[in-house]
């Protein structure tokens, strides 16, 4: 489909076609709203548990729900990387969706508001899409519309993709490096990349700070705190 063109003529062909949404059913208990809406506009709803997600559209598209106080929590716990990862470990077309009022972020007092913008370009640069949604009914018209866009006009099938089980020694060495204090799974990457070995890098702790962009004394201090601290209950 060239720049030009546009979607209306194929909705319009296939207005009476319905889209099957695959919804996790534990969002589908926190969120009954948005399931009650997708029904409302004709979509087929299926509960599943899903390994990764919230939303499944296609056999390429799986959407990650977030309010916008929970995508700024997540973030002081650096859980939302991983867990953004691991999505496109399995869909090719990733999505979050942040729902919300997102000027709010100006009224926390415990993140600074650059590093929301920050964490947003940071997902875009990998290939994570971020949609906003005001409210919950806009969520439903896009999570449809979306659905609709996927099985309707591109022919695609939701499908439910396991977690890859394998994991590599590549993907233990980064596991190990991102669980240390606010590192997570990119900081962990160019550690690796910098001393090629766990070992090595940890040896070499206090170069992190010039060998390392990104991490400064702060970081490596924590690092440190941990690896040299005798351990207490």
């Amino acid at each position: 489909m060239s720049g030009t063109e546009t979607l209306v003529p194929y909705f319009k062909e296939h207005e009476k076609e319905q889209p099957i949404i695959i919804v996790d059913t534990r969002e589908a208990s926190t969120a009954p709203k948005i399931v009650k809406g997708l029904r409302e506009k004709g979509a087929e709803i299926v509960m599943k548990t899903l390994p990764k997600g919230d939303y499944v559209l296609s056999d390429l598209c799986a959407v990650e729900r977030k309010i916008v106080h929970d995508f700024v929590y997540t973030l002081t716990r650096r859980h939302l990387f991983d867990q953004l990862f691991k999505l496109q470990e399995i869909y090719t077309k990733p999505f979050i969706l942040i729902e919300g009022y997102m000027p709010i972020i100006y009224k926390y007092s415990r993140i600074n508001p650059s590093s929301v913008w920050g964490a947003m370009f940071a997902l875009a640069k990998q290939g994570i899409a971020l949609i906003h949604t005001t409210s919950y009914k806009e969520t439903v018209d896009f999570l449809y519309t979306a659905a609709k866009q996927e099985q309707i006009v591109e022919k695609r099938i939701p499908v439910v993709h396991p977690v890859k089980k394998t994991e590599t020694l590549a993907d233990a060495q980064v596991f190990f490096m991102a669980s240390l204090p606010k590192i997570g799974r990119e900081k962990a990457l160019s550690i690796l990349n910098a001393y090629q070995t766990p070992l090595n890098a940890l040896l070499n702790v206090e170069r992190w700070a010039k060998n390392v962009h990104g991490l400064g004394p702060k970081i490596t201090e924590k690092v440190k705190q941990v690896l040299h601290k005798p351990y207490r209950k």
